[in-house]
């Protein structure tokens, strides 16, 4: 689904993406992690194309993304922080989205997982940050495309809602889709991957499963092994 090939890039002096080789299959949930500054958030973007490399190659359902806009109408995107206009309605936000990208069926059926039916009628900026954060959930998932990144989806969720997260995801799974997450909470990362993928200083330490991070850091559990990585690596 998402093919990377030797990517770089550089701002500045700074060396942020150090050739990266990954590759991500369909029916997948994939955890990008790495501390702040490990190129996380550059791998994301580029593959969004909000972000142009350097060097490298990124083809996404079988063609590079070079010089083609149209492969992000199969990209749903959650960015860590939404920046809606606060003088909009909840319903307005939502009618203009599903206008620009013209097909759903599914925003209803997330409103009222979601429980948002009480602040349809409300502006954004009277929101609390969880409630804007159900509001972004509800904007990504309405549509039914085959690829969907999520940058710290659980920001701001109280119990219930991210419960109600994580079920979505694995539905979405199981239609074949290919889901990327960055999430700072690691119990919901453990919970919820197939494969992580763990970025130090814009090169790849480890891709794989947990129970195989486990091994490889001959560590007890998945926080004891993220810690070790990076205590082995600033030591």
């Amino acid at each position: 689904m998402v093919t990377i090939q030797n990517l770089r890039k550089k701002f500045g002096k700074n060396q942020v993406l150090s050739g990266l080789d990954l590759s991500f299959g369909a029916g997948g949930i994939f955890a990008i992690l790495g501390p702040n500054g490990s190129g996380k958030t550059t791998l994301i973007k580029s593959v969004l194309g909000m972000v142009i490399p350097d060097k490298g190659e990124i083809t996404v359902l079988g063609k590079n993304i070079t010089k083609n806009s149209d492969y992000r109408h199969q990209i749903d995107y959650l960015p860590q922080i939404a920046n809606f206009p606060s003088n909009l309605k909840v319903k307005e936000l939502i009618k203009m989205i599903k206008d620009l990208r013209k097909s759903t069926k599914e925003d209803e059926r997330l409103i009222e997982l979601f429980k948002l039916t009480p602040f349809l009628d409300k502006k954004l900026g009277q929101l609390s940050g969880g409630t804007k954060q159900k509001v972004n959930l509800v904007l990504t998932f309405m549509f039914d495309s085959p690829i969907i990144i999520l940058d710290e989806p659980t920001s701001g969720l109280d119990p219930i809602s991210m419960l109600r997260l994580k079920d979505l995801i694995q539905v979405e799974k199981e239609k074949g889709k290919t889901i990327l997450i960055t999430s700072h909470i690691m119990s919901f990362v453990e919970e919820i991957s197939d494969e992580i993928v763990f970025i130090l200083e814009g090169k790849i330490y480890f891709k794989g499963t947990i129970t195989e991070l486990k091994t490889k850091t001959n560590q007890p559990d998945f926080e004891h092994a993220i810690a070790s990585i990076l205590t082995d690596n600033h030591a």
